[in-house]
């Protein structure tokens, strides 16, 4: 006689199908039995932007004008920025001559300029005051024409 081809591996596999079958099938008749409708809480957000589980108080609804709304960035034309060719006043932070490169802090915002020696009219030193004019390089603003005060 010929040995069964069903292994115990197989006949556990088939005992986990059938038994999610029937659980499946149970959820089912009394979701039919029980229909509850949809169960779902509603949450409020308050003037801080938590979650909370009350409504807000209409007295303190505030109207906004849909004109007041900005959606993304506000676009260069809109914003003043002051001349760039208009001659400035610094102090050079840091200068290599052996690299020809430096930085000028600048005396009124405090921002730092790149500076190159192609720039330079005057040798400068670390802490000369200096005057310059600014120039959209690759990485941003480069010190142009500088000279010693």
């Amino acid at each position: 006689m010929a040995k069964s081809q069903q292994t115990f591996n197989k006949i556990e596999k088939e005992k986990k199908r059938l038994k999610k079958r029937e659980e499946k099938q149970k959820k089912k008749e009394e979701r039919k039995a029980n229909p509850k409708g949809s169960e779902f809480e509603i949450a409020y957000v308050d003037k801080y932007g938590n979650l909370t589980d009350t409504p807000p108080d209409p007295d303190d609804k505030i109207e906004v004008e849909l004109e007041s709304i900005e959606i993304g960035i506000p676009k260069k034309e809109d914003s003043e920025e002051e001349d760039p060719k208009a001659d400035k006043q610094g102090k050079v932070s840091f200068f290599d001559h052996s690299k020809g490169f430096g930085f000028i802090i600048d005396s009124m915002s405090q921002e730092k300029y790149f500076v190159h020696v192609s720039g330079l009219i005057d040798e400068i030193e670390e802490n000369d005051t200096v005057t310059y004019e600014l120039e959209r390089g690759m990485k941003g603003m480069n010190a142009v024409r500088v000279k010693k005060i």
